[in-house]
């Protein structure tokens, strides 16, 4: 063979490892791990939807991780976690805002690698076993003055109910952990408001106070999620949690569990005016490469699909995709004749409280004995 030729096939070799160094994977082992840190009433979804990624995209691992939205914001922003997240997703999209914020505070620069992505929309609802429904709110409709009636009348019998009944119990999370406790402080502070005449602004500190205190009573070291709410509401059952605010997506979801033995399973009830939340997912800067950041954004495009927004459907979410029905994704639980369940609930449905009304929240919540 010429020398001409020797260097020809050479110098054809080396092209084609550069390329092939080009396009292959930055990380060793041709595959890029991503790590997704949660909000709990995800968990059920996202673990099905994790395995389907993964079987189409087998370069792409993804470790998912679940926290409470108001915890996730900040074990993150304080770097209290044992890994680096790649993914922040919680329950509430405007908690990635004020994470925006508290970031830009400490650190030069952008939180979040690309705009947040909406994933899935929930609103807060309540939740009752029948009886206890029928004697509480009598119309049929959810009210926040009768809840009040009942924290300030402790048992059952005061209110109408049955002696045997013992005491009344509500269950709501842990606000300066839960997004699902502040949105319930948030309706409840407002509709409270309204009762006494005044804007929410102006109610007295010391009523909010007040009111807070009384929760505190009924809802002793509140969960820290809403999916370890609603599995403490159904093993305790009625006598032991009455009433509890929750999103509706996982009180569908959970529905049929609640009828455990000859227990009647639990009726839906409907906030009016409500809060919608949407779970919304941003890739974060910290520690995120641009390969691993790439994967992220796959995932994130990839949960937005009409096939697997019908996964979110079926676990009681509603998409955040337009062509995607309620009405006609199979095995929804709109399809399961859910007593209270409604496609078009006849509520209001307000943007989530902004970061300095939670701060708020919180504090008189930390303060109220």
């Amino acid at each position: 063979m010429s020398s001409k030729s020797t260097r020809t096939i050479l110098s054809l070799g080396i092209a084609a490892i550069a390329l092939a160094i080009a396009f292959a994977p930055s990380n060793s082992g041709g595959s890029q791990t991503i790590t997704v840190v949660a909000g709990s009433e995800l968990q059920e979804p996202l673990l099905q939807l994790e395995q389907q990624f993964e079987r189409e995209n087998p370069n792409i691992q993804v470790d998912l991780k679940f926290q409470g939205s108001q915890d996730m914001v900040n074990r993150y922003i304080d770097d209290k976690n044992d890994f680096e997240p790649t993914i922040l997703m919680p329950a509430n999209g405007e908690l990635l805002n004020e994470l925006s914020n508290r970031w830009q505070a400490q650190n030069s620069g952008e939180a979040f690698q690309q705009p947040p992505q909406a994933i899935a929309k929930t609103q807060l609802v309540a939740i009752a076993w029948p009886e206890r429904g029928k004697v509480l709110f009598p119309s049929g409709q959810f009210n926040w003055d009768r809840l009040e009636e009942a924290l300030d009348a402790k048992t059952w019998e005061k209110l109408g109910g049955q002696t045997e009944w013992g005491s009344f119990d509500f269950l709501t999370t842990d606000p300066s952990r839960s997004n699902s406790g502040q949105l319930t402080l948030s309706l409840w502070t407002q509709a409270a408001a309204n009762s006494n005449s005044l804007s929410a602004n102006s109610f007295n500190p010391a009523e909010v106070q007040s009111l807070f205190s009384s929760i505190k009573q009924s809802v002793y070291q509140p969960p820290r999620s809403t999916d370890i709410l609603l599995q403490e509401f159904i093993a305790r059952g009625p006598n032991d949690a009455d009433v509890a605010t929750v999103y509706e997506s996982i009180a569908l979801h959970r529905w049929n569990q609640s009828a455990q033995g000859s227990r009647t399973p639990y009726q839906i009830y409907y906030l009016s005016p409500t809060i919608e939340t949407v779970a919304t997912g941003a890739v974060v800067q910290r520690g995120v490469d641009r390969s691993e950041a790439q994967a992220a954004e796959q995932f994130l495009d990839y949960l937005n699909q009409a096939e697997q927004q019908e996964v979110f459907v079926q676990h009681g979410f509603r998409s955040t995709n337009a062509n995607v029905d309620l009405g006609q994704v199979s095995n929804s639980p709109w399809q399961q004749n859910i007593p209270g369940a409604a496609i078009a609930p006849p509520s209001q449905a307000q943007r989530p409280p902004n970061a300095q009304t939670i701060r708020e929240l919180i504090r008189t919540w930390q303060r109220a004995q």
